[in-house]
């Protein structure tokens, strides 16, 4: 294996008139836009037991026994509530996972996300 110089750029290679060059630097800032958020909400029906609601509550929206007994109550007189504010993906994804565990035990409770 030959070594070969590496060829350096000369002053001759430049095209420069002499004359002094000013110019502006800029920079360009991005400004990034915040996920839009997800509100998860219970919908009430006269079928699905409180205990179960509050079951849901706590196990999917990591709520306390209180906070979840508020909310379904909310749910019960208001006939919705909201679970929690999330990103896309985690709303849906906790809509499913709500919507699964109900099926699973035969109960009619209806999740639904809706935008902020």
């Amino acid at each position: 294996m030959t070594d070969m110089p590496l060829r350096m750029q000369d002053d001759d290679d430049q095209s420069n008139d002499g004359g002094n060059e000013t110019g502006v630097a800029t920079r360009i800032r991005t400004k990034t836009k915040k996920p839009s958020l997800y509100r998860v909400l219970l919908l009430n029906d006269d079928f699905t037991p409180m205990e179960f609601v509050i079951m849901v509550l706590e196990q999917f929206f990591s709520k306390s026994q209180e906070q979840a007994t508020q909310i379904m109550l909310h749910v019960h007189n208001n006939g919705v509530g909201e679970c929690g504010v999330f990103s896309y993906e985690v709303a849906e994804t906790k809509v499913t996972q709500v919507m699964d565990f109900a099926q699973k035990h035969q109960h009619p409770l209806q999740c639904v996300m809706e935008k902020k």
